[in-house]
């Protein structure tokens, strides 16, 4: 199978989904705990919430595989995003509820971790870059959004529920400060969701490694509550949650691509 389908659009705004994968490869998954060939960990849904992001012209790169394969929004050394706290690592051997992922004896050594960075971590990260060049290339500006989602509660990772919109910049250096204040005023601008901005999510690899507003590259990561467009437990789209979730998110998108257009 693909690594990631790529879809190219014409306007400077590139949409990365890296966790939206959920396929397992044989060998890996038999070697699996059946919880965690559930892959309860995936952004689940994500590609079918931003699939009207093509309407506006928006590139959308998104994996096959499982964040359980390796982690696409991980530096390929492993490094830790958030030192300090709790995470999953690279090629993740626990899940978000701190249940092994693989059965006693079969986690992937050094070797293996290495190899599956070169089959599926490598070519992600080659074509979301060689995206990058090509819309920066025709607009001189481009916006990378990273769409991510997570479970409402997760006490591995935070205290209490998370707000229902993530917004997450490097602490302001992965975008220019125009287009931070651009997208806080739309989502203050609403009532019905609770927003925060860099607090528990600042983004991960993808948009602290790609973000470079000096050079015309500005990322954004949203990372957003599943409760807002799922059922969290059954993993099942719920569409009357869905459908005014996508709306905001679009005036997101739309804020951005005013910001990247120049107006």
């Amino acid at each position: 199978m693909d690594v990631f389908t790529l879809h190219r659009g014409t306007a400077p705004l590139l949409i990365s989904l890296p966790h939206d994968g959920s396929a397992l490869p044989d060998d890996i998954a038999a070697r699996m705990t059946p919880a965690a060939r559930r892959v309860p960990d995936t952004d689940w849904h994500v590609g079918r919430l931003y699939a009207f992001a093509a309407e506006l012209g928006a590139s959308i790169l998104r994996p096959h595989w499982s964040r359980y394969v390796v982690d696409l929004n991980r530096p390929a050394d492993g490094a830790a995003l958030y030192p300090g706290r709790r995470e999953t690592g690279l090629v993740p051997t626990v899940t978000f509820a701190g249940e092994p992922i693989y059965r006693e004896g079969e986690e992937p050594d050094a070797a293996e971790t290495a190899a599956r960075v070169d089959a599926y971590w490598r070519p992600y990260h080659a074509a979301l870059a060689a995206e990058l060049q090509r819309l920066k290339a025709r607009h001189g500006r481009v916006v990378l959004w990273e769409g991510h989602s997570i479970r409402s509660v997760v006490p591995m990772f935070f205290d209490g529920r998370l707000p229902d919109f993530n917004l997450g910049t490097a602490d302001g250096a992965s975008c220019a400060p125009e287009l931070q204040t651009a997208l806080a005023h739309a989502l203050g601008a609403q009532r019905h969701y609770s927003f925060v901005i860099n607090g528990r999510f600042k983004g991960g690899y993808i948009t602290r490694h790609y973000g470079a507003p000096d050079a015309g590259v500005h990322a954004v990561q949203l990372e957003l509550a599943q409760l807002n467009y799922m059922d969290e437990d059954g993993f099942a789209w719920r569409a009357d949650l869905a459908a005014p979730t996508a709306t905001l998110i679009r005036r997101l998108l739309e804020t951005a691509l005013r910001f990247a257009d120049g107006r």
